[in-house]
Parts: structure tokens; sequence; C-alpha cells
């Protein structure tokens, strides 16, 4: 190990930064974050930097730097583009046993600034030694993404407690299994949605009555996306590696199922046609059971849960018997599969508006407002339509959409399986009876569907005859 990670309490101590420029405009307001009263030393100094030095300890020195600017300094930086002065600021601030860095010159330095992740009062370092800066800043937008600023909120609440936990519980274990029983729960998870006020009632509430008392626990509606487990938000994958209990749907890929805590219970209550492996009554008990127990649930929809996943019938059952929950939305199957066939859903010259429909009929045709559906400049996207496409297809001609709308079917859209499908209302059913597709399925119905020749990037096209020739008829008729 070249540097031993350490963290300098530099508040109101003084600091010496030896430049004027940019660089040294970026170490100044680092440095000015930590509290420093800050001298500048540079023959020009930035405008901006002048903005910093807002305190009456700062200062700014016009002129050439001198080793008696040392004397009272806890650190010095040396900010500029002479290798000469950068040799002399070494050399007489570790006569003096002054921690000094001279930027891009890992030779020059005692201490290093590292890439920071900063959630105070947590913060992150990330350091190279110097050898590869850019690979430490990478690593540090990695762990940006990962890491919810909510943290910040946590861990000064946390602090603001740490003496009462300690006088209320003797012993190191106790505090500990305490401390990971809160960071772990309901009171981490409502700083991290902003209820922070909840949050500390919850922490007082566990502090009295103590580690052992039973907690109700907690469900999430997670949002799993289509398929590709790279569309899932970070707020999704952080609560699946942390539920204790994973209910989960067909359409969920098991690369995202993956992606649960692995000692999670996984739970299958999955719904095909005319296949339900759990009515959703039983669902919804089960999410109220496991609660009660005090388990951190997940229930985890394919999509979007709020999007035909029935997930507002779930959060029903779970208010009315007091159970707490979040939704975390997903990217839902229309925008996805969509994007990665290469169809926008609306586009200024095609279309203007987009339907989102249920093709589930079940002898409910009428159900279906097909005069809203017809309209011109307008996508529909039908879910769980494959089954009943002939129909779909025929009402749409039948109230008035013509029979060359050009109309795509996408199977499992962004998974390495993907298929595409493309033709008219007028051939489309029977295009599928011989591509035979499958489930999970989307169909896509609009002039945009005419752009996929051009704009498919992923996936494989059953057949692309005709796309073209419709593509360049619309354009004529624009």
């Amino acid at each position: 190990m070249d540097f031993l990670p350490l963290f300098f309490n530099l508040k109101s101590r003084q600091v010496l930064l030896i430049g004027g420029g940019d660089i040294a405009l970026r170490k100044a307001r680092l440095l000015k974050r930590a509290g420093v009263y800050l001298t500048v030393v540079s023959h020009t100094v930035d405008d901006e930097l002048k903005a910093l030095l807002v305190n009456a300890n700062d200062q700014i020195v016009i002129g050439e730097y001198h080793a008696a600017l040392l004397e009272g300094k806890a650190l010095v930086v040396a900010a500029t583009d002479d290798k000469d002065l950068h040799e002399r600021v070494h050399y007489d601030a570790v006569a003096l046993n002054i921690p000094v860095n001279v930027v891009d010159t890992p030779s020059l330095c005692t201490f290093i600034f590292p890439a920071i992740v900063d959630r105070s009062p947590i913060v992150i370092g990330i350091s190279s030694g110097g050898e590869s800066p850019v690979l430490a800043r990478l690593l540090r937008a990695r762990l940006e993404t990962l890491i919810p600023n909510g943290y910040s909120r946590l861990g000064s609440l946390v602090g603001r407690f740490r003496q009462q936990v300690k006088a209320t519980f003797g012993s190191v274990n106790e505090r500990r299994r305490f401390w990971e029983h809160v960071l772990e729960g309901q009171v981490a998870e409502k700083v991290f949605s902003g209820r922070n006020e909840e949050a500390e009632a919850l922490l007082k509430a566990a502090i009295d009555k103590g580690e052992n008392s039973h907690q109700i626990g907690e469900v999430y509606l997670v949002g799993a996306g289509p398929g590709d487990p790279e569309l899932l938000t970070f707020k999704a994958l952080r609560l699946m590696q942390q539920a204790d209990v994973v209910f989960y749907d067909n359409l969920v890929s098991a690369e995202v199922l993956d992606l649960c805590r692995r000692d999670a219970d996984l739970i299958y209550v999955g719904k095909k046609r005319d296949d339900h492996a759990v009515p959703q009554e039983g669902i919804n008990a089960l999410l109220v059971q496991h609660a009660q127990q005090g388990k951190r649930v997940v229930r985890l929809k394919g999509g979007d849960p709020f999007i035909f996943g029935r997930g507002g019938e779930e959060l029903e059952t779970l208010k009315s018997h007091g159970i707490p929950f979040q939704v975390v939305p997903g990217i839902t199957a229309a925008s996805a599969c969509s994007t990665y066939a290469g169809i926008p859903l609306t586009h200024r010259g095609y279309a203007q508006s987009v339907k989102f429909v249920t093709g589930q009929l079940k002898n409910r045709k009428d159900k279906l407002n097909f005069s809203e559906l017809v309209h011109p400049n307008q996508t529909v996207v039908f879910y769980m339509g494959l089954h009943t496409l002939p129909t779909l297809a025929e009402s749409l001609v039948e109230h008035g959409k013509p029979a060359d709308t050009p109309v795509a079917i996408v199977s499992k859209g962004t998974s390495p399986d993907q298929k595409v499908l493309t033709g008219t209302l007028a051939d489309i059913a029977a295009k599928q009876e011989d591509a035979k597709l499958v489930a999970p399925a989307l169909i896509i119905v609009g002039e945009v569907v005419a752009l996929q020749d051009q704009l498919a990037w992923f996936g494989d096209n059953v057949e692309q005859e005709g796309l073209t020739h419709a593509l360049g008829m619309l354009k004529t008729e624009k």
C-alpha cells in the first residue's frame, strides 16, 4: 500500500494553496467544502476562486511563493505549471513536516486527493496512488450511482441518536445488532424515500422498545422491467438485494431474478393465460402474512407494476391491513420493447399520441372502445393480445382503420431471443400463424412501425418484406 487512507479534520485550519488558475480552483472548492481557512498565493487569481474566499480568515497573496507562508499551515497544495516551484514547495513543506500535495506529481506528494463520493457524514475515498486518476474517477462514478444521496441524511440521523443507543444497549454486540436492524429496515427506507420525520419517529420507538420487540415488515412493489437486467432502476436493485422474501411473476426474467439477495426466499406466483399459479386474492394474503411476520417483502412484477400489473389491487389490501409499502416504477414493456425493436412510439411525422391497451378480451370485445383506437396520427400498443390478434385486427379495420396500417409483433422484447414480425392489419394474423411468435409479446399498430426497417438495432426480424416500400408510401403521402 503506497498511501495509507486517512481522513483529515481540517475545519477552521489554515491551508496554503499555491496557484490561481483552473486547477487551483478545483482544489479550492474541495478544501472549502472541508471548512478550511484558505490562503491563496499567485500572481493572478481566477475570479471564481476569489469568490470562494468569503471568510474573514481567508486571504489572497498576490506575488511570489516563499517559505515563510508555510508558518501555521496544516496543509499545503501546489497547483501551478511551474516544475521548479513545485519542487521548492515540496522540500520546504517536508522540512517542516507539513503534508503537501503537488498536482499531477505523485513523487512530490506526501498525501494525495482521492476521488470522493460525498454523502457526508459518510465519505468514500478512492485512490489509485496516482497511477491512474481516470480509473479512480470512473470507479467513483460507479459508486455514485449505487449509493443514494439519502445515505447522507441517514448518517446524520444515526449520529444524533448514537449516544442514546449506547446508553440503552449495554454491550457492543447488542448495539451492533440494533443498528443492523435499523440500517437495513424501515427507518433507512423512509429516509431514502424522503420521509425523514417518520424515520426519526420509528427510530425513537425502536430505541424505547428495545431490539427484540416485534416490528411489522414492509412490502416493496417493484417493477422488474421487460427482461433485460440492465434496465432495472438502482432503487429496484437495492431493495431486491435486501429482501427477505421475493414473490415474483411469470414475466420476471431469470437474469433479473438472479440479482435478488442470495438467501432470500423466492416464491413463484406467476400468471399465464388460463394458468394462475396463485390466485390474486392468495397473492394479496401472502404479502400481508409475510409482512406481519416482520419480513421485508419484494413483490417483483414484470414491466411496471401500475401498468396492467394489478399493483393497485395489491396495495389496497396492504393499506387495509396497515402494512407499510413502497412502489418502485419499472420500464413498461411498451416503451422498452418498441425501443429495442427500433419503433418510436411517437414521431413528429407519424404519431403525436400513444395508447396502451390490454388485448385480453375474454368474450368482452365490446369492452374495448375501438372508435378511440382508430384515430390517425396515433400509435396503439396492445399488451397480452397475441391470442386475440385476429379479432383485434379485424375490429380495427371494421371501425375505420385502413387495412394497410403497419403492425409489428415484438416477442420476448429486450431479451436475447427477441423477434419482430411486421405486416399490416390485413395480413398480420396470417403471418403470425406461420411465424408462431411466442408470448410474452406486444402488438404495435401505427404508421411508426414503418420506420422499423431503418431503426432496428437489436434482435431478429422475422421478415422485412414490404416495409421499405410502406415507409416510402407514407412519406409520399405526408
